[in-house]
């Protein structure tokens, strides 16, 4: 063997050594069902504790089994300014295994995402909170809002229901649709740019997903919400936490965190409930409007579906929880309006956590109710059976 030979097999040794040293070892993402998965994976600062004890965390990197370097998110849910857990998205086949590697390296940037989630308080509209990913957008009404609409200010909100935004755009529109709404405030409510649009009307009902307390067939409600802040917000994960004023005959105080993954059709819900009397439930609700469109509940199942049409499309809205919390549901209709709404009644418990989404026809997402439904189903299932994460 010559020298140059034994010089390339040293560097070649050394090479992998460097390689081997760098990483922790693998992260084995399985997916038990039948139909593939293309999720946020999380690892908490607990399983990457062998190479945060070794490595600095800006220069962990994360590879695929093709060795391409994946986009990654670090995210801070206590507001303490440290990280507590790391997201790379996964694409998993039905019933396979991918496998991962970290590694250390600050040499290559991470890459950069096309797409994105976001979030923000929107003071240049009173003070709406808005978010959205790829697929789908949402908003809630803030503080001030309350106050002008209890003052009769024309065009102000006092609700606690979920706003949706229909989107046909992967990009991000927010920030432009509110820049428009300042010179034109129909700006958003017509969809002239082939982005989408708000034709969506939420008033005193639930929207999408907003709650309240069943009882007397009668649904008590919070008003606006009083503060919020923002807990991340970047290429993989929105996380925020609203917080209202006590509400109900029960005196209930509430947080909610919400947080919206890219790609996915669903706002995850997690509220924390402080009440001063015993509650007899807390409800989740989907407004039915006119009572025009059809409802499908699945207790069995834990998943609810409304279809309807707004303007010349339809729109499927939807919430999944988990069936063993659930007590009942009903689609209560009312002559009263925005007090028609798809109700699931549940268990009462210091945190309640849910799912709610929608997909609209022009988004090209789905076509038909079953189109709709099958995805409803899939997220009670995705919900069920999470990804089995493994870090060696």
């Amino acid at each position: 063997m010559n020298k140059m030979s034994i010089a390339g097999l040293s560097c070649a040794i050394v090479c992998i050594s460097a390689s081997f040293l760098n990483a922790q070892t693998s992260i084995q993402v399985k997916n038990t069902q039948d139909f593939a998965r293309n999720e946020i994976v999380s690892l908490s600062k607990v399983q990457l504790k062998s190479f945060l004890g070794k490595n600095k965390a800006e220069d962990l990197r994360i590879k695929d089994a093709q060795n391409n370097n994946l986009v990654i998110q670090w995210v801070d849910n206590d507001g303490d300014g440290k990280n507590d857990e790391l997201l790379f998205q996964a694409k998993v086949d039905a019933k396979k295994t991918n496998s991962y590697t970290i590694i250390a390296d600050s040499n290559t940037p991470i890459p950069e995402s096309k797409l994105t989630t976001y979030s923000r308080l929107v003071p240049e509209r009173v003070d709406d909170y808005t978010w959205e990913n790829d697929k789908i957008a949402f908003r809630v009404y803030g503080p001030k809002g309350q106050a002008e609409a209890l003052a009769g200010v024309k065009g102000s909100t006092l609700s606690s229901g979920i706003d949706i935004w229909f989107k046909r755009t992967e990009k991000s529109v927010i920030n432009e649709w509110y820049k428009g709404y300042l010179t034109d405030p129909m700006y958003y409510h017509k969809d002239t740019r082939g982005e989408g649009y708000d034709p969506y009307h939420v008033g005193d009902s639930r929207g999408t997903g907003g709650i309240g307390i069943w009882k007397d067939e009668k649904l008590q409600v919070s008003k606006n919400f009083t503060s919020s802040k923002t807990m991340a917000e970047g290429p993989l994960r929105t996380v925020f936490e609203l917080t209202y004023a006590p509400w109900s005959e029960f005196g209930v105080k509430e947080t909610k965190r919400i947080s919206l993954d890219l790609g996915s059709n669903f706002s995850k819900f997690e509220s924390t409930f402080e009440a001063e009397k015993p509650v007899p439930n807390y409800t989740v609700g989907i407004t039915l409007h006119k009572n025009e469109g059809e409802t499908k509940l699945n207790d069995k199942g834990g998943y609810y579906l409304h279809w309807e049409k707004i303007d010349d499309a339809f729109v499927g809205e939807g919430i999944v929880i988990d069936p063993k919390i659930v007590q009942k549901s009903v689609a209560h209709k009312s002559e009263t309006p925005d007090q028609s709404n798809l109700l699931v009644v549940t268990k009462p418990q210091k945190k309640l956590t849910y799912y709610a989404g929608f997909a609209w026809q022009k988004s090209g997402q789905i076509q038909t109710q079953k189109d709709w439904e099958n995805i409803l189903e899939k997220q009670a299932k995705i919900v069920a059976n999470p990804l089995l994460i493994i870090v060696k």
